[in-house]
Order: structure tokens, then C-alpha cells, then sequence
């Protein structure tokens, strides 16, 4: 007190000044206190002191609800823990109901904190990095273009998803190629100049349904010059989305290739799935087209099957076409082969100003295999096993409907892990294949390939053996994709039985299940979607065979996946699953003839780097021809 005395004596302060002085401080710092609190409290899971700070999950401990007390002795434990979360939680722009899901690499986004970011309705916030904290946080890295794969002057709130969605994955090694971006730039001017609400686009369906030689005399001589230069491909639906996915891609390719605007007819169960892919234009095909409906227009396997007079020696390319003509690319148990990928019809088909194209197939090889396309097809696309990798990014940009329902789930459940692990689980013969009998192959798959970790059962307290295990601290978040909930349930129980071997802490969440397909079904298919690109976004896959559900999340994630073997029945098989040596979809119904007409059994070694299907004898796909 003498030195402090001395001190004031020094200053020139008399104790009655000090004394108020001290009762201003003391009046004031609680109320600094509490405005700097109200300012950084976040709805009601915020607390002013990080020790005391926990992350809500939908308004409740991230555990089973059964052992909400047991949660953090759990992790210490490495126990595994499952969120069976399912969109029906999610409300509009893919809020929780009732709750605000606040989840970050470190504190809670607000003015007084930095973080990773926070979500709100509608997508995440445009100045924030989804990556988990072991990733790159370097924002140029993180090109919003993908390296110049998308282009400019989107209006970015009509599609959210579109600059955010590389701020949720690494970034890609495999890079467009510059001719591929040349093609692209092109392709969008021609889509906006004959693209329906265009000139042009009217001109061509008046000349189309109304041939007379009387007509189209009032437009401007320009006009009709830029109509007879557009042609189109009508793309039709054919089975489920993934199908619907990789033939869109397939078609858009060959749009592209054959200078067509490509136009997509989407129903009902359709709508709010994707955003426009093209700046100025639709791609949508108009209600009032006359091609919604192709069941009076002649269709290409009726030309060549019948029209086509080999004793005569004619060819397709002598025949005089109609304008509208029907192709059929999707498998059928008859399979006629229809010389698709030869040029001398190619070239006849260059006659026909509207096809009418309808797939289930990812015929992307067969372009590679069309002597006058497989040149544009290697220049565009040096890397053989990116093909869809570069145009699913392209073209399937998820609404913010969708959108708001990934990003939320993603940084909710999966942002913070240090690995994150896609289980796609497909069974076609649920009827004649056991539950146990999948369950067994998934789990013998990942454990055996150290995707996943044992459970420790000699040790069921949770007390890790291994010096190594107890000082392991990894978390592992595991995203079950499937019909059935069971799949989910079963890892989940099983991790609660004791800690990992590894002392890795194992989360595992199933967004979905459906129990069953259901096809004509707009939520059904919002919510494929959704699983489809949370498992894109996932640095590990296992998927199923013959699956195009997987073929688009390996695809858009540039992933070689852990293929399952095919269970058709209550068997065991060994190996439980194969690397696959590319992200590529497999074609599973490739041409059997040459273009001279004579079989022939193995396309895949016909041309470089294609390789026949390791989930289908059949089924020919692109690749590098390396297992990673």
C-alpha cells in the first residue's frame, strides 16, 4: 500500500480522484462484459468460455440417445458412435426444425470469433472453408472455377452450389485440358444463340412442324442462315438417377462432338435437381415442344434394320432421313446391334436436325471408339479416366434446395473428421440375398483393406491394449448410403460394443433409406442426390457392383473405389472387393460387332487405355490402367 500511496503522491492524484476513478471501473467492466457476450452469443449453444463451449447437433449431444451421459468417456474410448440422420430432419434450404445446427473446425462464426464457417438456410457462406482442419486452408487453391472448367457471370445466389461446392472438397488432380475449355466456351455461345427463347430455336421447330415451302418467307434471310445451322439432341429419361446422370453426360458429349444443342426432357420428378448449366439459356425442353412425346416419330433402329437392303449394297448414309429420328441406346434383352459407334451412320445422321436420343448407358467409350470423333475425344480429355469427372462437375450443379441439405449434413457430421469413409451398399436381389450375408462382405472388405478398424472385443471396458491405439485419436466419420436402415444400425451397434483395435474413433451416419426405389418421385430423387454427392465428397469409397448411384459419386469425387462383389445370393466370396482401377462409370453393353459387321468379343483391348469392367465381364470403361 506505501508504494502505491507513493505512486499516486508521484502522479499528483488525490485519493478522493482515485477512489472515483476505481468505482467507474468497477460499474463498468460488468457492462462491457455483458455487451461483448450478447454480441458473440450465438442462438443458445454459445457460452463466453471456449472450456465450456459445446457444439450442439440438432439440439442434442452428438450420441446415441440412450447414452447421452456416456458421450465423451465414449470417445476417449474410441467407441463408435451413430447418427442416424435422415433429410425428414432437415427443414427448407436444409435447416434443422426447431434447432440451428452450429458446427466449425474451431469456434462458432461470429464477430468476435474466426472459424471454419457456419451454415445457414440456402448454403453456406461464400467467404468460408468446408475443408476439415488436416486440409489445405489456402483459398487459391480452392479454385471456384475449377480451373477454368466452369465459366463466369452467373448470378451465384440462383445456384449456390456451383462456386461453393470446391470450398467443400480437395482439390482435384486431374486439370481440364485447355482444348476441353476452348470446347466449352464454344459450346455455351452456340447452346445461347440456338437454345430455346432464341430466334433461331423458333425458326427450326416452324420449319420442322410446318415443312411447307410457304413458310418462314417473313424472317429475316440472317435469321433463317443461323437456324439451318442448329440442330438438336433431345434427351429422354430412361431408370434412376444415376442412370439418368451418366447418360446425360454421355449425351452432352456427343452434342457436343456432332455440333448439337443438347436439350434435356425433365418431368415433374426432375424439377428442382439441378441448376441451369449454361449462362443465357436453358437447357430444359420447352412444355410445348412437339418431341415430348416420340412415339409417331421413326426411330434409327427401324432404318437400320429394315431399311437398310444389303443385297442392294445400300447404306444408311444413302438413305434419305427424316428430320426428327428416335435412338435408342438403353439396354434391352434383344440388344440388336445398331452400329452406333460407326462413322459411315455418324455421318448419315448428320442429315437429321432433331435425335431423339433415350439411355440408361454411359456410352462415353463408344465416342472413343468413332474413328471421326476419337481424335476431338483425346485432345479434350488426355486424361482417360477423368471424362466424367470433368463433365458431371460441368453439368449437374445441385438446386439450393438440394444444396442447402448437403452442405448442412456436411458440416454438421462430417467436417470435422479427420477421414471421411462412403458406404455405398446397393443390393438388387433383396429377396434371395440376406442382410448378414452383405453385412459380412462390407465389413470383411473394409477391415481387411484398413478402411475400418476392428472392435477390440478382449477389452470391452475401453481400455485400448496397444500403446499405439490409446494415443491414437482419429476420428472417422462413416456416411452409409442405402435403402435399408439396418446397414447403418448394425456398424453402429457394432462400434458400441467395445473400443477399436486402433483406438480410432468411429462415427457412422445414414442420411437416408428408403427401404425402397422409387421411380416418378421428385423427393426420392432430391434425396439420391443428396447421398450421391455427400459421398463425392468423402475421401475413401466402397461401393457396390454394376451400381451407377456409385459410378456418380466416384466419378464426381475423382475416386478409385473399393468394388463389393456382387451378392445374388447367401454366399461368402473372397476377396470381398476389388480396387477399381478408375472414377470412371463402366459401360456395361458395349458394341459386339465392328463396323464391317463381323463379332467381336473384346473391344477393350482394341483401344488404348479402355479395360474391361472389374464389376461386369461384359462392360468395357476408360482408365489409366494403374490401382492406386
Amino acid at each position: 500500500m506505501e508504494i502505491l500511496d507513493d505512486a499516486i503522491d508521484n502522479m499528483g492524484l488525490s485519493n478522493k480522484k482515485v477512489s472515483k476513478f476505481l468505482l467507474v471501473l468497477f460499474i463498468a467492466i460488468p457492462l462491457v462484459f455483458i455487451t461483448i457476450t450478447s454480441m458473440c452469443k450465438i442462438s443458445n449453444n454459445f457460452l463466453p468460455f471456449e472450456g465450456f463451449q459445446k457444439v450442439l447437433l440438432a439440439g442434442k449431444y452428438q450420441n446415441d440417445n440412450n447414452n447421452n451421459n456416456n458421450n465423451h468417456s465414449m470417445e476417449l474410448q474410441g467407441r463408435g458412435i451413430v447418427q442416424n440422420m435422415t433429410h425428414e430432419n432437415l427443414g427448407e434450404g436444409g435447416e434443422e426444425k426447431n434447432n440451428t445446427i452450429e458446427v466449425s473446425q474451431g469456434k462458432v462464426q461470429n464477430n468476435c470469433t474466426a472459424s471454419q464457417g457456419t451454415v445457414t438456410g440456402g448454403g453456406p457462406k461464400n467467404n468460408t472453408q468446408k475443408l476439415s482442419t488436416n486440409d489445405s486452408k489456402n483459398s487459391t487453391t480452392h479454385d471456384k472455377f475449377l480451373d477454368g472448367l466452369l465459366a463466369s457471370g452467373f448470378d451465384e445466389s440462383t445456384c449456390l452450389s456451383r462456386y461453393q461446392s470446391h470450398l467443400y472438397r480437395k482439390p482435384s488432380n486431374h486439370k481440364p485440358s485447355p482444348y476441353l475449355i476452348s470446347k466449352l466456351r464454344n459450346y455455351e455461345e452456340f447452346h445461347k444463340r440456338c437454345g430455346p427463347n432464341s430466334r433461331a430455336y423458333k425458326i427450326s421447330m416452324q420449319k420442322i412442324t410446318t415443312p411447307s415451302s410457304k413458310t418462314h418467307h417473313h424472317h429475316h434471310h440472317n435469321d433463317n442462315v443461323d437456324a439451318a445451322k442448329c440442330k438438336y439432341l433431345v434427351w429422354t429419361p430412361a431408370n434412376g438417377l444415376g442412370n439418368r446422370m451418366i447418360s446425360i453426360a454421355a449425351a452432352f458429349l456427343f452434342a457436343v462432338l456432332t455440333d448439337r444443342v443438347l436439350l434435356v426432357r425433365f418431368e415433374a420428378d426432375m424439377n428442382g435437381l439441378f441448376c441451369e448449366p449454361f449462362h443465357g439459356s436453358t437447357w430444359i425442353l420447352p412444355k410445348n415442344s412437339p418431341f415430348w412425346n416420340h412415339e409417331n416419330i421413326e426411330t434409327y433402329q427401324s432404318v437400320v434394320l429394315a431399311k437398310v437392303d444389303k443385297a442392294r449394297n445400300l447404306t444408311l448414309d444413302q438413305l434419305l432421313l427424316p428430320s426428327v429420328l428416335f435412338i435408342n441406346l438403353q439396354h434391352t434383352k434383344e440388344d440388336p446391334e445398331i452400329f452406333f459407334h460407326c462413322d459411315h451412320n455418324q455421318e448419315a445422321l448428320k442429315k437429321v436436325t432433331v435425335l431423339i436420343v433415350q439411355s440408361d448407358q454411359y456410352f462415353v467409350p463408344s465416342l472413343f471408339m468413332t474413328p471421326s470423333f476419337s481424335h476431338d475425344m483425346n485432345k479434350m480429355f488426355p486424361e482417360k479416366d477423368a471424362v466424367f469427372h470433368h463433365v458431371g462437375r460441368y453439368l449437374f450443379h445441385p438446386s439450393n434446395q438440394a444444396w442447402g441439405q448437403i452442405s448442412k449434413f456436411y458440416d454438421a457430421y462430417l467436417a470435422k473428421a479427420d477421414e471421411r469413409i462412403g458406404l455405398q451398399i446397393r443390393v438388387f436381389r433383396p429377396t434371395f440375398t440376406p442382410q448378414q450375408a452383405v453385412m459380412d462382405l462390407l465389413l470383411s472388405c473394409a477391415t481387411s483393406n484398413k478402411i475400418l478398424p476392428e472392435v477390440d472385443t478382449r477389452n470391452p471396458a475401453g481400455t485400448t491394449a496397444s500403446k499405439v491405439g490409446r494415443n491414437n485419436h482419429t476420428l472417422k466419420a462413416v456416411l452409409v448410403a442405402s435403402l435399408y436402415p439396418e446397414y447403418g444400425e448394425n456398424l453402429r451397434s457394432m462400434y458400441l460394443k467395445g473400443p477399436t483395435i486402433t483406438g480410432e474413433v468411429i462415427r457412422v451416419y445414414q442420411p437416408s433409406h428408403e427401404e425402397k426405389q422409387k421411380f416418378n418421385d421428385n423427393v426420392h430423387n432430391i434425396k439420391a442426390l443428396v447421398d450421391m454427392y455427400l459421398l463425392s465428397l468423402c475421401d475413401v469409397l466402397v461401393t457396390s457392383s454394376l451400381s451407377t448411384f456409385g459410378y456418380v459419386a466416384q466419378g464426381f469425387g475423382g475416386l478409385k473405389p473399393w468394388l463389393l462383389y456382387g451378392l445374388v445370393s447367401n454366399e461368402t466370396h473372397f476377396p470381398p472387393c476389388l480396387r477399381d482401377l478408375s472414377p470412371e462409370p463402366c459401360y456395361h453393353f458395349p458394341p459386339q460387332h465392328q463396323c464391317s459387321g463381323n463379332p467381336k468379343e473384346h473391344f477393350a483391348t482394341s483401344f488404348p487405355r479402355m479395360f474391361e469392367c472389374k464389376d461386369y465381364y461384359r462392360g468395357v470403361k476408360l482408365g489409366d490402367g494403374v490401382v492406386h
